[in-house]
């Protein structure tokens, strides 16, 4: 009887969908020349049979049906690291049997973060293991002896391969796993490399499972391509239970880590930290931060309150505004969408008469964070209006809003919170939307509400 072949499939690197044959566009999500190659080796039954779904272990996978009602609701524990910036991203702390996936540029700190939460987790008797695929064990022990952190109880293993590894996860039963990281393992199932698409999908997805059976927390390494996506199949992040991702500049000390996903809190949460000699360190005040250079006297720059998760932060907006010397004016957007900056230009022509045609606008978010909201949309008009007219704005101001097609400025969430927070860093006056005027005044800061565009430009260039 001939040997049963091994079964193909085509894999989406964008959305994670799969296909039985090659196209060179993707039928989920249409996106061109992502489909790449992988085998299923036969026996995939076997691999997910009759251990993972014993029913004895952290997760219920009896698969019987229940009625929503007859859920036994609980609240889901946390488990603090001592890190407050970290455990802010995380919703509050790990979660038993979570699954977190954790990427960044190379060199960035995410070794060197995780190597601290294990350390302070090991301080208070909490099992711990350092999977390393990449660096040996004495090159982790120098790292940590760098840091200054407690060599004792923490436990490493130099491995790559996936069956060992699960056997010492069900074996020693820790508490905490970290994978450095997941590109580097295989399964002895596939016959495919270390990092390719099959590898990566099966070695999550077994680990995964051991994870939710046993309520150990795993973290996993990511590797990120060149345009700072997660390398490897998207369904990766559909796996795990929260994505966070390192932003902000690799040569600056500050490190800025946000949770684009997270079943156990809130998504966008930012942590703020600084790299120093002892490793990464929280920021307790990151706005203070931000504003460390801001100068009021200096047209083209104004101040945004923005909200990251359930924080309100205040940020540095620059734009300069240059006559421009080729036929296709430049409009270049760092830390803000590029493509809203070329329709709030043309919401500023039509509904403010300011026509910016023959002018290179370039538009800054100082510090390197990412600021993906619609509140920053009056914040950069008036920015930018301040650069093209070269008339610096008043001094104290804080600037947000969204900034509608029809030139009316609509409201932004949390508007309370954003206004006590720029009161509290000795803002005094604040260019807000008439619907998030407050009922009752905020010491020490005047209000300036505007329903539409020109109302607002009037307000502050008079």
């Amino acid at each position: 009887m001939a040997p049963k072949r091994d079964k193909v499939e085509f894999v989406c690197s964008e959305c994670g969908g799969s296909t039985l044959k090659w196209q060179g566009q993707c039928p989920h999500c249409r996106a061109w020349n992502t489909l790449q190659e992988f085998r299923v080796a036969t026996g995939a039954a076997a691999r997910y049979g009759t251990d993972s779904r014993a029913g004895r272990g952290f997760v219920d996978t009896t698969g019987a049906l229940k009625d929503l009602s007859d859920v036994n609701i609980e609240e889901v524990p946390r488990i603090g690291t001592g890190l407050s910036e970290f455990d802010r991203v995380m919703g509050g702390g790990l979660v038993r049997g979570g699954v977190s996936l954790i990427g960044g540029d190379p060199g960035i700190g995410k070794s060197t973060l995780l190597l601290q939460v294990m350390a302070r987790l090991v301080s208070r008797g909490i099992r711990c293991v350092y999977v390393s695929g990449e660096e040996s064990a004495s090159q982790i022990a120098l790292r940590a002896q760098r840091l200054q952190l407690p060599l004792a109880g923490l436990q490493l293993m130099s491995e790559i391969e996936l069956e060992h590894i699960e056997t010492v996860i069900r074996e020693k039963k820790p508490e905490f796993v970290v994978i450095d990281s997941i590109q580097t393992l295989f399964s002895g199932a596939l016959d495919s490399a270390p990092g390719s698409v099959s590898q990566v999908r099966e070695c999550a997805a077994r680990l995964t499972r051991t994870a939710k059976m046993t309520g150990a927390m795993l973290f996993f390494v990511g590797h990120v391509t060149k345009d700072g996506a997660l390398a490897g199949p998207r369904i990766l992040e559909h796996i795990v239970d929260t994505v966070l991702y390192f932003e902000g500049d690799t040569h600056s000390n500050f490190r800025l880590i946000r949770a684009f996903k997270n079943r156990f809190g809130a998504v966008n949460e930012l942590g703020v930290f600084a790299m120093t000699d002892h490793g990464l360190r929280g920021v307790t005040n990151p706005s203070a931060i931000f504003l460390s250079e801001y100068k009021a006297n200096i047209p083209g720059s104004t101040v945004l309150v923005t909200q990251e998760g359930t924080r309100p932060l205040l940020v540095e907006i620059q734009a300069l505004v240059d006559e421009t010397h080729s036929p296709a004016p430049r409009r270049l957007a760092v830390g803000v969408d590029n493509q809203r900056l070329a329709m709030l230009l043309a919401v500023l022509h039509r509904h403010a008469g300011v026509a910016l045609f023959d002018q290179d606008v370039f538009v800054n978010a100082v510090g390197g964070v990412k600021i993906s909201e619609t509140a920053v949309d009056l914040a950069v008009l008036v920015a930018i209006c301040s650069s093209w007219r070269d008339r610096p704005l008043e001094r104290g101001l804080v600037v947000f809003g969204e900034v509608g097609l029809a030139g009316e400025i609509r409201p932004a969430p949390r508007g309370q919170e954003r206004l006590r927070e720029a009161a509290k860093l000795g803002f005094s006056k604040a260019l807000i939307p008439r619907a998030n005027a407050p009922k009752t005044p905020v010491e020490g800061l005047e209000i300036i509400a505007v329903d539409r565009l020109s109302d607002a430009l009037e307000a502050v260039f008079p």
